[in-house]
Order: structure tokens, then C-alpha cells, then sequence
């Protein structure tokens, strides 16, 4: 199976894009290597233990498309060599009868020549008289013999051309009509062709062909060819694919349509993706784009300078404090003409001094009870809360005595059955003598060692019984984070504050990091004489954390603010404004809202209320907000 080096460069680009298909990129170890196996000459195992390293999985189909490329090129190169061949057959034959209708025509001529020229009357007032040429007078037997020799090469010439017909019949379109000239020429002279007989009558019928290109018999009438099918796998692989096609492209007949199992929902891809075309814009639409820009952003120039006009003239604060503040205050002890609830389903300008309402003038009233749906508390109260027991002083004293008086019972009782020795006698110095007596006169050196000694056992004893009982550092951590995670299963404290300014970092800082040790979360939205913090936790860490926000902090402490650079605006000397925290709102939620504690800068009102939106705690900030626009209107 080894190939040339021109049959190897041929086949270099197919084993090219074939390897960047399997692989996802062009590698030209991985080409070097397969041109390597078929120069070689490798079989189909060879060549996949060869390129197995470079392709893992998919060696055996990239083997199998390489051997299957290299035989179609082979039988390409075949055929394409036979076709030459063949052509070049044509082209002889041909060039044969061209030669031979070439003689004929100059026989012709010379024939032409010999019949007598029609005598031309002299004119006398031509100057120089006409003289023939010798060579140009032929003889009557000279004429006879020219036509006879004539004959005989049109003669041979027929045969000739018969013969080649007769070559060409076994061997069907090669040549169409436009080779029978030399015959016609024949026949034009009168002059009949010898007749050929074929040597084999078993070949078949020979080839011919009409006007348009059609195979017909003697008659005239058109038959259809013997197709020769391909005996190679590639190639009948190709004709199998091109009737899949061809049956993919053709629309369900109306029996297929009749039949039960047929679903005319299911539409019948094509089986080639549709040609991508261009979409072009119409003329103007960017135009129109630019132009709504444009207006947006004077739009906004505008709405920018009417707002601060409005902030120099103090209609700003009034606006915000009339969309606040409700439109009718009612004292102590006055009726509504309306409540809220009932503004559903009265209409606008309904009399309500009317005496007999209609049920129709309401709105939403009809014959059916509207039973509210049931819903489950956000915090569970019906387990049951067990109080712990709390002792005097002098009961806890009590109940030690007694736990410890039975204690010693207990051993007394098993030394007297004998189940434990009885213990050594507790001696001190202090009680050396009156514990020992003869014993620590007759020795004392002796006997006080032995005391120390036994102190020294005793001491040592209560030392590793409380090594054994002290926690690790990892239990102390982690018992010291459980005192300060409380349980909020029950519930989630949650308390909102407002500071005027909290430009200053060193508070900052106390905030983030009480609330990291507590291990509260929230967030903090700095917004100019509105900055909120939001903390989540348990009670016992907003407790801490309130008395550090309304006690610890000395918020008043460098908290001078200036007005702004701008040049519309006016330079007055700073104005001092006096800081301070308040608690907004304190309560409960069944879960919380935010996450770590974390700082949020938020030049507009739009913003930060868009990031208490986010996490669903937009009312802290309305709250917050219009606390301060009440306050700075007082």
C-alpha cells in the first residue's frame, strides 16, 4: 500500500483538515505521522498503534476515514488514467478522418480542374496577347486516368471510414454524428460504401445519438442505457448517499399522507442548513437612535437644572415633605369622612351623603363571603417553655453539703465491706503531731518527710485532674463563638438606625468590626445626611450593638460639614450641623435580608433604594429617608 511522493502530497491537505475536524486544531505532528504510516505502507492496525498516542479515542475512525481516502484516490488516479487513454483514442481517430475527408476534397479540386474552361473572346484592344502555359493542357486518356485514381482512393477511403465506424460501434460514445462526413461525402458522389460485416454478432448494438443528445435505435427511437454500478465501497457509499438526498428533497406523496402512522405536524428537515444571507439595515435607523439619545440627555441637562434651582429656593424640601406628610391631618378624637379599607370600593366623586345607597354604585360587593386565607405565623409559639430553676445562695450551699455528705457515705460503706482500702490519713503540717503522736517524736525527720511527701502527691493529683478538665484552644474558640451565635430560629432581630454624617473612617471601622465580633449582618448605605445601618442578629448582640451606637460613639466629634465648591452656589463659611444617631425601628423577621456587613455608596436616593429593593427591605429606606426630610424641616 505504499504510496509516491506525489500521491502522498495529495493526499497531505485531506489528512489535514480531517485531523483539525477530530481534534478542534490543526497539529502537524499528528499529519506528519499519518503520511508516515501510509508512505510505509502500514495496515490498518499498525497505523492505529502508530497513532494511537496523538488521538486517544478517535484513532480507529480517523484510520478507517485515512484507508478509505487513499482508495479513492487510487481509483480516481485509475479512471482518470483510462479516460486519457480513451481520449486520446478519439482524438486519433479523429484526426484520421479528418485526413482522409482532407484528400477527398482535394481530389475534388484536381477533378474540377480537368473538365474543359468555356472559351473567352478575345479583345483586340488588349496589348499583350494571353499565352497559356504548357504544363496546363492535360490529355482526354490523362483525364480518364485521374478519374479512375480518384475513384479508387474514395473507394479505399470508404473503407477506411467503415472499418473505424465499425470500431467505434463496439464502443458507444465516443464519437457522435460529426464523424460521418467522409460517408455523406460518398454519397454525394454517387458513390456507394462497401459494406463491413462485423466479426463478433454477440457485441452490442452500436451508439447513436439525435439531434438533442438522446440515444435511439435504427428506427428512431429512444432506449435507455444500461447503468454500470460501482463496485468499489467508497463509491457505492457516495451513490447511496446521493439517493438519501435525493429522497430527503422529495415531498411525501399523497399514499404516504393516507397512511395511519403519517403526521403532517412533523415537518421534514432539509438536509442542508439554509444559506445565511445579509440583513441590512433600513436607511435612518441610527439616525433615529442618535437623535432619541440626544433628547434623553437635554432632557436630563434640563430636569438636572430645574432641581437645583429648586434646591436654592427651598421648593425642593417642600415637594419632598408634601409627598410625605399626609394631606389632612386629623386630631385627637376626629372620624375620617373615609377610611383607607374603604377606598377600594368606593368610586371617585360618590356621594356619601347619600341616604339609600344602591349596591351597584359599589364597587367589588356581591352575594359571597370572602373567607381570608389561613396563614402560618412566622414564628412558632407552640413549643412549650420550660423556666430553669433558679437557687438562693444558701441553697446552693445546702445542696453541696448534701451531695457531698453522700458521697462520703458511699465510700465509708465500701471500706467497711472491704471493697477499697481504707485511705491514708490526711496529714499536714499543721496536724503533724496531733495525727501522728509518738511516731513523729521518736523520728521527726523522717516523719516530716514522709508528710511532704504525701502534700506533694495530693497537689499533684489536683493538678492533672484540672489539666484534664481545661478545654483545648480549638473548644475555647469554638465555646466562645456559641455564646455569641444566638439561636434565631425563632426569629431574627432586626434594628434599623439613621446617622446624620458618618464621613468619618475611625467610626466606620467600629461599626464593621462590633458588628463582625457579634457576628451580626446588614449593611451600611452612605447617602449625604442620610446614612442607614441595618444590623440582623440575636437580642443579646443588639443590645451590645445599640448601647455602642447610642452611648459609645461620640458622633458630635468632628462632624463639621461644608457646602459645596460649586460655582453657582455661594461661599458662606462652613456650617456646623450637629451629628447624631437614631434608632429608626427595631423588630423581628423570620429571616434575614442581608449578608456579611458591608459599606454602600449610593450618590442618589434612586440608588440606595434600588439596593434595599434588591434584597427586599426597600422600607427600611423609605422610612429612613423620610424621618430625615421631617427633620430638616422642623
Amino acid at each position: 500500500m505504499a504510496l509516491s511522493k506525489r500521491e502522498l502530497d495529495e493526499l497531505k491537505p485531506w489528512i489535514e483538515k480531517t485531523v483539525k475536524r477530530v481534534l478542534g486544531f490543526s497539529e502537524p505532528t499528528v499529519v506528519t505521522a499519518a503520511l508516515n504510516c501510509v508512505g510505509k505502507g502500514m495496515d490498518k492496525k499498525k497505523a492505529a498503534d502508530h497513532l494511537k498516542p496523538f488521538l486517544d479515542d478517535s484513532t480507529l475512525r480517523f484510520v478507517d476515514k485515512l484507508f478509505e481516502a487513499v482508495e479513492e484516490g487510487r481509483s480516481s488516479r485509475h479512471s482518470k488514467s483510462s479516460s486519457d487513454r480513451s481520449r486520446k483514442r478519439e482524438l486519433k481517430i479523429k484526426q484520421m478522418m479528418e485526413a482522409a475527408t482532407r484528400q477527398i476534397e482535394e481530389r475534388k479540386k484536381q477533378l474540377s480542374f480537368i473538365s474543359p474552361p468555356t472559351p473567352q473572346p478575345k479583345t483586340p484592344s488588349s496589348s499583350q496577347p494571353e499565352r497559356l502555359p504548357i504544363g496546363n493542357t492535360i490529355q482526354p486518356s490523362q483525364a480518364a486516368t485521374f478519374m479512375n485514381d480518384a475513384i479508387e482512393k474514395a473507394r479505399k477511403a470508404a473503407e477506411l471510414q467503415a472499418r473505424i465506424q465499425a470500431q467505434l460501434a463496439l464502443k458507444p460514445g465516443l464519437i457522435g454524428n460529426a464523424n460521418m462526413v467522409g460517408l455523406a461525402n460518398l454519397h454525394a458522389m454517387g458513390i456507394a460504401p462497401p459494406k463491413v460485416e462485423l466479426k463478433d454478432q454477440t457485441k452490442p448494438t452500436p451508439l447513436i445519438l439525435d439531434e438533442q443528445g438522446r440515444t435511439v435505435d435504427a428506427t428512431g427511437k429512444e432506449i435507455e442505457l444500461t447503468h454500470r454500478m460501482p463496485t468499489l465501497k467508497a463509491n457505492i457509499r457516495a451513490v447511496k448517499r446521493e439517493q438519501f438526498k435525493q429522497q430527503l428533497k422529495e415531498k411525501p406523496s399523497e399514499d404516504m399522507e393516507s397512511n395511519t402512522f403519517f403526521d403532517p405536524r412533523v415537518s421534514i428537515a432539509p438536509s442542508q442548513r439554509q444559506r445565511r444571507t445579509f440583513k441590512f439595515h433600513d436607511k435612518g435607523k441610527f439616525e433615529k437612535i442618535a437623535q432619541r439619545l440626544r433628547t434623553k440627555a437635554q432632557l436630563e441637562k434640563l430636569q438636572a437644572e430645574i432641581s437645583r434651582a429648586a434646591r436654592k429656593t427651598g421648593i425642593h424640601t417642600s415637594t419632598r415633605l408634601a409627598l410625605i406628610a399626609p394631606k389632612k391631618e386629623l386630631k385627637e378624637g376626629d372620624i375620617p369622612e373615609i377610611e383607607w379599607w374603604d377606598s377600594y370600593i368606593i368610586p371617585n366623586g360618590f356621594d356619601l351623603t347619600e341616604e339609600n345607597p344602591k349596591r351597584e354604585d359599589y364597587f367589588g360587593i356581591t352575594n359571597l363571603v370572602e373567607h381570608p386565607a389561613q396563614l402560618n405565623p412566622p414564628v412558632d409559639n407552640d413549643t412549650p417553655v420550660t423556666l430553669g430553676v433558679y437557687l438562693t445562695k444558701k441553697e446552693q450551699k445546702k445542696l453541696r453539703r448534701q451531695t457531698r455528705r453522700e458521697a462520703q457515705k458511699e465510700l465509708q460503706e465500701k471500706v467497711r465491706l472491704g471493697l477499697m482500702p481504707p485511705p491514708e490519713p490526711k496529714v499536714r503540717i499543721s496536724n503533724l503531731m496531733r495525727v501522728l503522736g509518738t511516731e513523729a517524736v521518736q523520728d521527726p525527720t523522717k516523719v516530716e518527710a514522709h508528710v511532704r511527701a504525701q502534700m506533694a502527691k495530693r497537689q499533684k493529683a489536683h493538678e492533672e485532674a484540672n489539666a484534664a478538665r481545661k478545654l483545648t484552644a480549638e473548644q475555647r474558640k469554638v465555646k466562645k463563638i456559641k455564646k455569641l451565635k444566638e439561636d434565631i430560629s425563632q426569629g431574627v432581630h432586626i434594628s434599623v438606625y439613621r446617622v446624620r454624617n458618618l464621613s468619618n473612617p475611625a467610626k466606620k471601622f467600629k461599626i464593621e468590626a462590633n458588628a463582625g465580633q457579634l457576628y451580626l449582618t446588614g449593611v451600611v448605605v452612605l447617602h449625604k445626611d442620610v446614612n442607614v445601618v441595618v444590623v440582623e442578629g440575636g437580642p443579646k448582640a443588639q443590645k451590645k450593638f445599640k448601647r455602642l451606637m447610642l452611648h459609645r460613639i461620640k458622633w458630635d466629634e468632628q462632624t463639621s460639614n461644608t457646602k459645596g465648591d460649586d460655582d453657582e452656589e455661594s461661599d458662606e463659611e462652613a456650617v456646623k450641623k450637629t451629628n447624631k444617631c437614631v434608632l429608626v425601628w427595631e423588630g423581628t423577621a423570620k429571616d434575614r435580608s442581608f449578608g456579611e456587613m458591608k459599606f454602600k455608596q449610593c450618590p442618589t436616593e434612586n440608588m440606595a433604594r434600588e439596593h434595599f429593593k434588591k434584597h427586599g427591605a426597600e422600607h427600611y429606606w423609605d422610612l429612613a429617608l423620610s424621618e430625615s426630610v421631617l427633620e430638616s424641616t422642623d
